[in-house]
């Protein structure tokens, strides 16, 4: 059997930028990718602390150490720049490697989504 778990976390960033006129996608800081184990094109869900809006859509890399946080495209409607959002990345694994398996959860900080 297969469960999906909880692979990664990005556990608090202020949201920095939202365009609306572009595809999709949310734009995250590289260097908080790689923190939290977070790949290109990987599938995220954003859950927005401020207003409880929970939304799926995919990573795109944003500039290193720039701290960016962009949710684009219709994803841009339902944040607001200066909103504190979870991305979550989940995968799927064996029920008994599951047990055992640790995510990356990372604590950047809230005004500059920088590690700390």
């Amino acid at each position: 059997m297969q469960i999906e778990v909880c692979k990664s976390k990005i556990h608090k960033v202020t949201v920095t930028e939202a365009n609306l006129q572009y595809v999709g996608s949310i734009t995250i800081d590289e260097d908080l990718m790689d923190a939290a184990n977070m790949i290109e094109n990987e599938k995220v869900q954003v859950v927005n602390i401020n207003n409880g809006e929970r939304l799926e859509t995919y990573v795109i890399k944003g500039d290193r150490g720039s701290g960016t946080i962009c949710l684009n495209g219709p994803a841009a409607r339902k944040v607001a720049v200066g909103d504190v959002v979870i991305i979550i990345s989940y995968a799927l694994m064996d029920f008994e490697e599951a047990k055992s398996f640790k995510p990356s959860i990372i604590f950047p900080d809230l005004e500059t989504n920088s590690l700390v």
